[in-house]
């Protein structure tokens, strides 16, 4: 049995798995332009995030129903729960698929017929959070923020993911007041690639509550500082950031010297069908290749319980972290 843990950091677009791209395809008469499932799993071995982004959007082409969504989020929820996920917090970009004619309703409501009876079929407690395109317009964040709104009883929060060098936090301030108005809990992606400077923004700025990625937070000192002193959670993506030449080989991701300076890091999984691996598999690839002890995974599969937005149900999250200590490693 996996040790217990809580993802933070996935993007259920990017659970699309080759074999349920082409099935997919099949059912919506869509032609995808690989031969076969071996060309297109060959076609995941991108060299950077723009070209994981251009195979990302190419292949969202396949999801166009409710049940869609509904059997993307499935397949998803069956693998986490194999990997001892027993919380999901789960990122979704609805701008991608209404440019393509796909609406808001079909989204939510397609992947809500799997994530609200994901407890009882999974195993899996879910929360959805809403991600807005950062190289998109902050008027385009502004009315998708507005098309969501008959849907807010399904979606916690929201985040910023995408391209993000040249698209700074500041970009959507509007949006992140707007959705504060609302009650909306505030995420986003910063110093993945881009500078720390970002991740200082979208404290001040977007007054978020979680960090995405956060790496490049330890090129400076007092953000780090700053980090631990106010227990801002980080989601890294160990597999992610390798795939995406954030870091070159996984023996020499920071997330170590992350934990010894008492920031409260978490590991998740990204866009696992093209990063080589769900949540269990970072887990057990960052104790391989990083010496991780037992107790730093207990420590990692901790914070992610602290770190969820389980706020409005504290007897379960109690219920977890004590999955968690009484966890017996063989």
């Amino acid at each position: 049995m996996p040790l217990p843990k809580a993802e933070l950091h996935l993007h259920i677009e990017g659970t699309l798995e080759p074999e349920l791209a082409f099935e997919l395809a099949a059912r919506n008469g869509v032609e995808l332009p690989y031969a076969d499932t071996d060309a297109l799993r060959k076609a995941y071995q991108f060299e950077d995030l723009q070209s994981f982004l251009n195979l990302y959007y190419e292949l969202m082409a396949v999801l166009r129903t409710e049940r869609d969504f509904e059997d993307l989020a499935n397949a998803y929820l069956a693998r986490a729960a194999a990997q001892g996920v027993r919380h999901a917090e789960i990122f979704f970009d609805p701008q991608a698929h209404i440019a393509r004619g796909v609406d808001m309703g079909t989204v939510v409501e397609g992947l809500w017929r799997a994530l609200g009876s994901s407890d009882a079929n999974h195993g899996v407690s879910t929360q959805l959070i809403l991600c807005f395109l950062r190289d998109e317009s902050a008027e385009s964040a502004l009315e998708t923020l507005e098309a969501a709104k008959p849907y807010l009883d399904r979606i916690v929060g929201i985040g910023l993911d995408s391209a993000e060098v040249g698209h700074p936090p500041v970009k959507f301030r509007e949006v992140y007041e707007a959705a504060a108005a609302l009650g909306l809990r505030r995420v986003a992606h910063a110093g993945e690639e881009g500078p720390p400077e970002y991740i200082t923004e979208a404290l001040d700025i977007l007054g978020v509550e979680r960090i995405d990625h956060g790496l490049r937070c330890m090129e400076s000192p007092e953000l780090v500082e700053r980090l631990v002193r106010d227990r801002v959670p980080l989601t890294l993506c160990p597999l992610s950031n390798v795939r995406l030449r954030t870091v070159d080989v996984l023996g020499d991701h920071p997330l170590p010297a992350m934990l010894d300076a008492g920031l409260l890091c978490t590991v998740n999984s990204d866009d696992p069908a093209y990063f080589g691996g769900y949540a269990g598999d970072n887990f057990d690839a960052v104790r391989l290749a990083l010496g991780l002890s037992e107790g730093r995974l207990r420590e990692l599969a901790r914070n992610s319980f602290v770190a969820s937005f389980l706020e409005h149900d504290e007897e379960r999250r109690a219920r977890y972290l004590a999955e968690v200590e009484a966890y017996e490693f063989s």
